[in-house]
């Protein structure tokens, strides 16, 4: 009698336990569809950020970003099979070179502290044109400009509490601190941003992640716009 087979793992699979604990509460409101280009996105964005991290040299950062790039650049079907990620940003069917802003903007961080303002700007926007870029790949190309201006306010309060350089977290926060109004509306699809967005700014009000006011708060913060869009 044969052993029976064991199911291979799904890319999500693999990919979900990386991301950070808001990321997955805010891919809990994401429609089945939205659902996996949605986690390709968060996921690429962690993957990247895990390079700065885990680079000695920023010259060694630049060339794994670059394969990013390249890769990013081709047609799906070009792409090396094997790899979780480029598996589930398939489901971008052919929209992925939104995300090559995303590899640049994570290259821009890589210069010397303190970072110029325009290598902030540039991470900023590379965000704001993969929440962008998002809305397109899930046929919402009417919801683009409001995606994209999530991704800008995601990033700028996202950054304002993790940048360690007092003086590149000043200007951040400045620019945090501009944007406001109240956050664009979205359809149900890419509710999984608002809530990012909500959350990201919250911990900025708190001044930093994980203060204050408990995760009770923030799973209701996270319910209430994913549910209701406000």
């Amino acid at each position: 009698m044969s052993e029976p087979s064991v199911p291979a793992s799904r890319p999500e699979d693999l990919l979900l336990p990386a991301l950070p604990q808001t990321m997955r509460l805010a891919l809990a409101y994401a429609p089945a569809p939205a659902r996996l280009p949605t986690l390709s996105l968060l996921a690429l964005d962690q993957r990247l950020a895990g390079l700065l991290r885990h680079s000695r040299e920023p010259m060694m950062a630049q060339i794994r970003l670059a394969w990013w790039r390249e890769t990013l650049d081709r047609d799906a079907a070009k792409w090396p099979e094997g790899e979780p990620l480029l598996a589930a940003l398939r489901s971008w069917n052919g929209a992925h070179r939104a995300l090559v802003p995303l590899v640049n903007g994570w290259e821009a961080l890589t210069g010397e502290a303190p970072l110029a303002p325009e290598a902030l700007e540039e991470m900023v926007n590379g965000r704001a044109a993969a929440f962008a870029g998002l809305a397109a790949a899930l046929g919402r190309d009417g919801e683009a400009e409001a995606a994209r201006g999530l991704g800008r306010r995601w990033a700028l309060a996202d950054l304002a509490t993790k940048l360690n350089h007092p003086g590149e977290s000043v200007v951040v926060r400045r620019l945090a601190q501009a944007e406001q109004g109240r956050s664009p509306r979205v359809s149900r699809a890419l509710r999984p941003l608002a809530v990012l967005e909500a959350l990201a700014r919250d911990a900025l009000a708190e001044n930093g992640p994980g203060n204050g006011r408990g995760s009770a708060r923030k799973v209701f913060m996270a319910m209430r716009i994913g549910l209701l869009g406000r």
